[in-house]
């Protein structure tokens, strides 16, 4: 698809260009229209390194405005010697960037530092491509999914899974947004369609069937030596070595790749034709150091766990190579904002002359730029907002066309937002967007996914599927037949059970019989036998266990007395003003909610879910500021130590202006550094807390604590959730998740409490509301008032600020 605002670039044709291995000084919201520009007149492969991850995503959003040629190399969301992989689209992408880069494909890369530092694997990184009506073995197929990382499912549900079904094979790309089918007739590919995963029905065929490798790291014949290499060299890990010989794919691979790559990143993937562009090279350089030396200093926390005979700290293969070195001795650009001297070239790179948010000063700021023969572009972000700024300058007397997207170069309001908008005089065009005409930051908002209809029950049950049956348990799915009784012919599902029963459940009877939904094989029922009724009555006993736990944990916080905080404060209301994204309403009122609890003389027990990236940490930073300005401490709770770090660098930039202390607490502090964050909280000296399962030690206490977060609740083990109820008494709780939690365990913990439910609900889980709207009576006690479920943010309008 062509990018809406292209046509802008035909002035690039006649302007001149800088030396490819010199410097260029152009302002950062030019940037984006300078290296399209600059692309447009290479036609070659053009790999751009930025500082930071954001600064990245941010220049790629606003590159594919101008040309479709741009591919993002996302960093690893992982840290180091953490044993966990990073994510599928993750790597996917890394490896399209990557193969780009290697064929010298005219593309646009775009990478951070991080990212383009990172040592590579050796395994390869082209394609799987097919063509309809191609001749292709299936086996042979099947085995190259498996080598490029591809897992294989009964049912394909997420990407890096594919799944065979006779002559149909199912795979969800790890670069797609949807998963692909497959429909073979013998060895000849006679058709590829898209399909649902709710639904698993096929949608629009498509021309082309491309999958990159969905793993990174992969046990081939080159990882496979080196790792045969390391079982003597290096003893310590003997074991990891041997499961990488056998070529074994298991999670967390990918943290072992130091010892199995050469020191190669994705500079030296360049082709010799391709050009390097480095922006701002004294922060890059700076970042790629902090890089380093955050990676040294985890290595010394962690190489005393690595066991006996284990490489010290400073003695191991780096993950993240020196910048400096990758790009001595190649030509690149330097891309400044402002030039070292008079002789460097300068895109001249200004903005618009007006008083953002008052649409006289704006209007008359753009007729300026008209009078000058410009062509000047407002990109607004959506076509609501496109639609209200037209009428706006018509208002002021100034028309300008209103377009999806530009066809030639032309003046006109669109609906694609840009996230910096330029004035370039030298080369008559100006676009300008959400922060120079409305004075609001655009928000960083990724492309939505496309919605699926609901899940239905009884749709797309292949043979062989488990079901339940309400009075004779599970049982294997054989299929549909039609019998004919009392001269009534009717359908029938057949479901087998052990000894070779079989039921034949009317049509008009399915609601007896739902779909298995475990995680595993289940061992089939015996009709008429006593196992499914002894299987029942366990887990109701379970279950009533569970139940008494619940009820007498709320029976305690409902005979409580919490603390009733104040209202907002005003360093409370700046806090806010410096979130830079727009909030929406769905995250407004659950902002709103959450203060009210807090200001009522109940503990507040909420859980808001949303998916990521739909500013629930937001709700967790304005409810922990507002608790610290009354005096109370605050803890944070997280499963895993990747997401405390991530949480405590988000909490301690919000947090830098004002006088409040954040620590982390978690494994990668010493035990001097431990003692001290733990004597901090006992004294009061610390107002917040990150951790994960340390902060449920018995040697913590909290001089005052007043809310705790937990995030991803449903990731703690039993121990962890004991642990927890000891903090939960008297203190208000906000629990955050992404995941959605299972109808039944969720009326378990809310159904005698009144609840709220914001209405733009995701419409990928509805099932969520239904069980507790059954329940939900109006018997609750007035003290249980604060307890509620909320689902927040809707998918068309929510930042992907977490």
């Amino acid at each position: 698809m062509a990018a809406p605002l292209a046509p802008l670039l035909s002035g690039w044709r006649s302007a001149p260009l800088p030396d490819l291995d010199s410097v260029w000084a152009v302002a950062p919201g030019g940037r984006a229209f300078a290296l399209a520009g600059l692309f447009e007149s290479l036609s070659r492969t053009l790999l751009v390194i930025l500082p930071g991850e954001s600064d990245a995503e941010e220049l790629v959003d606003d590159l594919k405005l101008f040309t479709s040629d741009v591919v993002f190399a996302p960093a690893w969301e992982t840290l180091p010697f953490e044993h966990v992989s990073p994510n599928t689209a993750t790597m996917t992408q890394r490896a399209e960037a990557r193969h780009r880069l290697a064929v010298g494909s005219p593309t646009i890369i775009v990478a951070s530092v991080r990212s383009a530092i990172q040592r590579l694997s050796d395994s390869d990184v082209a394609p799987l491509s097919l063509n309809a009506g191609e001749e292709i073995e299936m086996d042979g197929l099947t085995r190259d999914l498996a080598k490029a990382g591809y897992h294989r499912t009964d049912r394909v549900e997420a990407r890096g899974e594919f799944a065979v079904r006779g002559g149909i094979v199912d795979v969800f790309p790890g670069q797609a947004d949807q998963p692909i089918r497959l429909d073979f007739w013998g060895d000849r590919l006679d058709e590829i369609r898209q399909f649902s995963v709710a639904t698993q029905r096929s949608l629009d065929p498509v021309e082309r069937f491309v999958a990159y490798p969905a793993r990174e790291v992969r046990p081939d014949s080159a990882i496979r030596k080196r790792a045969a290499g390391l079982v003597t060299a290096e003893a310590w890990a003997a074991s990891t070595w041997d499961r990488i010989v056998e070529g074994q794919l298991f999670p967390g691979i990918e943290s072992w790749l130091p010892w199995l790559a050469d020191e190669r990143c994705m500079i030296d993937e360049l082709a010799p034709s391709g050009h390097l562009a480095l922006v701002d090279p004294t922060r890059s350089l700076d970042r790629c150091r902090d890089l380093i030396k955050e990676e040294a200093e985890l290595a010394a926390a962690l190489a005393p766990t690595w066991g006996e005979a284990a490489p010290e700290a400073g003695n191991h293969p780096a993950l993240f190579l020196d910048l400096d070195s990758a790009i001595r001795g190649r030509a690149h650009l330097r891309i400044l904002s402002t030039p070292t001297g008079p002789a460097d070239p300068v895109l001249k790179i200004t903005s618009l002359d007006a008083t953002s948010g008052d649409p006289e000063s704006v209007a008359a700021g753009l007729n300026r730029l008209l009078e000058k023969e410009m062509t000047v572009v407002v990109a607004m972000d959506g076509e609501s907002a496109a639609d209200r700024v037209t009428g706006v300058l018509a208002d002021q007397g100034l028309a300008i066309d209103r377009l999806d997207a530009l066809a030639d170069p032309r003046s006109a309001v669109v609906s694609v937002g840009i996230h910096k908008g330029f004035v370039a005089s030298d080369l008559g065009v100006a676009v300008l967007g959400e922060q120079e005409i409305a004075g609001r930051r655009r928000a960083h908002r990724r492309t939505g996914r496309i919605s699926s209809p609901p899940r239905q029950q009884y749709q797309d049950l292949t043979e062989g599927d488990y079901v339940v049956h309400f009075q004779h348990g599970i049982g294997r799915f054989e299929g549909l037949v039609s019998r004919t009784m009392v001269g009534i012919e009717r359908d029938y599902l057949i479901v087998a059970y052990a000894r070779g029963d079989k039921l034949y459940v009317p049509v008009d009877q399915l609601a007896a019989v739902k779909r298995y939904t475990g995680g595993e094989a289940p061992r089939v029922s015996r009709m008429g036998g006593k196992d499914w009724s002894e299987q029942k009555s366990r887990v109701r006993k379970a279950v009533a266990a569970v139940a008494a736990q619940v009820v007498e944990l709320h029976r305690q916080r409902a005979l409580a007395t919490g603390h009733a905080y104040e209202r907002d404060t005003p360093w409370q209301h700046e806090l806010e003003a410096s979130f830079p994204f727009e909030e929406t309403l769905d995250q407004l009122k659950a902002i709103g909610d959450v203060k009210t609890d807090m200001e009522a003389n109940t503990p507040m027990d909420r859980l808001i879910f949303g998916d990521v990236g739909f500013g629930k940490t937001e709700v967790a930073i304005r409810a922990a500021f507002k608790a610290v300005q009354d005096g109370r401490q605050v803890a944070i709770l997280c499963p895993t130590t990747l997401l405390a770090q991530q949480h405590h660098q988000v909490f301690s930039q919000r947090f830098a202006p004002y006088p409040v202390r954040v620590e982390v607490l978690s494994r990668f502090l010493t035990t001097k550094q431990q003692k001290q964050v733990v004597e901090g909280l006992a004294t009061g000296e610390v107002d917040l807390v990150i951790g994960t399962h340390r902060l449920l030690s018995e040697d913590i206490r909290f001089k005052s604590l007043g809310l705790l977060v937990i995030d991803e609740e449903q990731r703690f083990g039993v121990n962890a959730k004991d642990a927890m109820k000891r903090l939960k008494v008297g203190v208000d709780v906000l629990t955050l998740t992404a995941t959605p939690i299972p109808g039944f365990g969720m009326c378990l913990t809310f159904a005698h409490r009144p609840r709220i439910v914001i209405p733009s609900s995701p419409t990928w889980a509805p099932s969520m509301n239904r069980p507790c709207r059954q329940r939900s009576g109006g018997n609750c006690s007035e003290r249980a008032r604060s307890s509620t479920f909320t689902i927040v943010f809707s998918r068309s309008n929510a930042p992907s600020h977490a």
